[in-house]
C-alpha cells in the first residue's frame, strides 16, 4: 500500500487514544460521581491494580480475578453484587471496544477512496458496532476481529484494500488493545460501585 498510509496509521492511533482517554478520564468519572457522590479519585485509586493488571494483558477474562479482588476489598462491594455483575461486564460491557470499532471503520471508510458514509450508515457502523462488541471475547485483539461485522453492515468488508488497512491496524493494534481493555475493565467496576451504592452498601470505609 506504500509509505502513505503510515501517517494516517499515527493519526488513527492519536484519535483512538484521545476518544479512550477523554472516556475514561472525563465521562466515566462523571458518571460515576452522578450516581455515587462520590470522588472518582477514590475509585481510581481502589482500582488501579486491576486497572494495571487490564493494561498489562489487554484481557478482561484475565484481569477477572483481580477486578473482583480489588472491587470486594478496596472498593467493599459485597461478594453478591460483585459475582453478578463483574463477570456479566467483562463478557458484555465493552465499551472501549465498541468505541473503538466505530473509529476504526470511520478510518477505513476514510482511506478507500470514493466511500462517503451517509448519516444514517453511520448511525449503523454505531449501533452495529455496540452490538459486535457486546459479542467480543475478553481476550487481546477481539475487537480488531470484530469489525469485519461492523464493515460488513456497511458494506465495506469486501471492498478492495480493506484487508491491507486492517492488516496495517493489527500492527499497531496493541496500545491501543492495552488502554480499551483498561476503559473495558474500569467500567465495568464503575458499574459494581454504582449498583453496590444503590443496594445501600458502604463503599471505600478504609479509604
Amino acid at each position: 500500500s506504500g509509505t502513505s498510509i503510515i501517517p494516517s496509521i499515527g493519526v488513527y492511533m492519536l484519535t483512538i487514544f484521545i476518544g479512550l482517554l477523554i472516556h475514561l478520564f472525563i465521562l466515566l468519572p462523571l458518571i460515576f460521581y452522578f450516581f455515587t457522590s462520590i470522588s472518582p479519585l477514590k475509585h481510581y485509586k481502589a482500582m488501579s491494580k486491576a486497572m494495571l493488571m487490564a493494561f498489562s494483558t489487554s484481557s478482561s477474562s484475565a484481569t477477572l480475578p483481580v477486578t473482583m479482588s480489588c472491587v470486594r476489598d478496596n472498593v467493599h462491594v459485597s461478594k453478591t453484587t460483585s459475582s453478578f455483575v463483574l463477570p456479566l461486564g467483562a463478557t458484555v460491557n465493552m465499551d472501549g471496544t465498541a468505541l473503538y470499532e466505530c473509529a476504526g471503520v470511520l478510518f477505513i471508510a476514510q482511506i478507500l477512496p470514493g466511500i462517503d458514509l451517509t448519516l444514517i450508515q453511520q448511525l449503523t457502523v454505531v449501533f452495529t458496532a455496540l452490538l459486535a462488541s457486546i459479542g467480543a471475547a475478553g481476550i487481546p485483539s477481539a475487537g480488531l476481529v470484530m469489525i469485519f461485522i461492523v464493515l460488513q453492515s456497511v458494506g465495506l468488508s469486501e471492498k478492495v484494500g480493506v484487508d491491507i488497512i486492517v492488516g496495517a491496524m493489527l500492527a499497531v493494534d496493541r496500545p491501543l488493545d492495552m488502554l480499551r481493555t483498561m476503559v473495558n475493565v474500569t467500567s465495568d467496576s464503575i458499574g459494581a460501585a454504582i449498583i453496590g451504592k444503590s443496594e445501600g452498601e458502604q463503599l471505600y470505609t478504609n479509604l
